[in-house]
């Protein structure tokens, strides 16, 4: 089978040829395979597609037209109403999403306890220690005058967590720059719970050039370093 260890991007599949050559063609859309309700995502043409194997098979047959390029991921679940992100809401968006940050890297190091491959051994050494430190604010709803205060009062225990999500998503590749795609595992588990998240990026990117540097993404959570 040719086909088994040739990649195609998401959208296409693998198909040989009569000579026996694998290319890649556009997966089509009706061949994908049944999904669960909970597994149906919300393209930014506001449909709602059975899965990813779907909306990335439609963006590529639509390939080359306006259609094709503006339809991307939008977030996980079927389409429903985003209420707008007031100047409020996203002034608070960092306060929430530092700490919701670090309590993610304190669930890791806590599983790690017990059984270890989540984090790394340099990575388990600097979340040890926000672990360990007794003034740590636990995870709970607080208010935003908390959060603002705790992270005034200890500010080192969140510069990590926003540099550890940051180097998390610069995968593709590796080069201190965010993109749309890079962005998308991140924002589209978030946008349900999070209608702010779209804004707080698009904000982000104070230069425009729909791309995130390491320093516009620590200026936007307020990490000076």
């Amino acid at each position: 089978d040719t086909c088994r260890n040739f990649h195609c991007k998401r959208g296409k599949v693998c198909h040989a040829d009569k000579q026996g050559k694998p290319h890649c063609i556009c997966q089509d859309p009706a061949a994908c395979p049944p999904t669960k309700d909970y597994e149906h995502v919300c393209g930014t043409d506001n449909k709602t597609y059975d899965g990813t194997c779907q909306l990335f098979g439609t963006k590529c047959q639509l390939e080359g037209t306006k259609i094709g390029r503006q339809l991307h991921l939008d977030y996980m679940g079927s389409c429903k109403y985003i209420p707008p992100c007031t100047d409020d809401e996203v002034d608070q968006f960092p306060l929430r999403m530092r700490d919701w940050l670090k309590n993610i890297l304190i669930q890791f190091y806590e599983r790690d306890l017990n059984t270890s491959g989540i984090l790394t051994e340099k990575q388990r050494n600097k979340v040890k220690k926000i672990y360990q430190n007794d003034k740590r604010l636990v995870a709970d709803d607080h208010p935003v005058e908390l959060l603002l205060h705790d992270f005034e009062k200890n500010y080192h225990m969140y510069v990590y967590p926003v540099h550890w999500q940051f180097h998390q998503l610069d995968q593709h590749p590796v080069d201190r720059l965010l993109t749309h795609s890079e962005l998308a595992p991140l924002r589209a588990s978030l946008v349900p719970m999070e209608h702010c998240i779209t804004r707080f990026f698009q904000e982000c990117d104070r230069d425009q050039d729909k791309l995130i540097a390491l320093k516009e993404w620590c200026r936007c959570f307020g990490i000076k370093e």
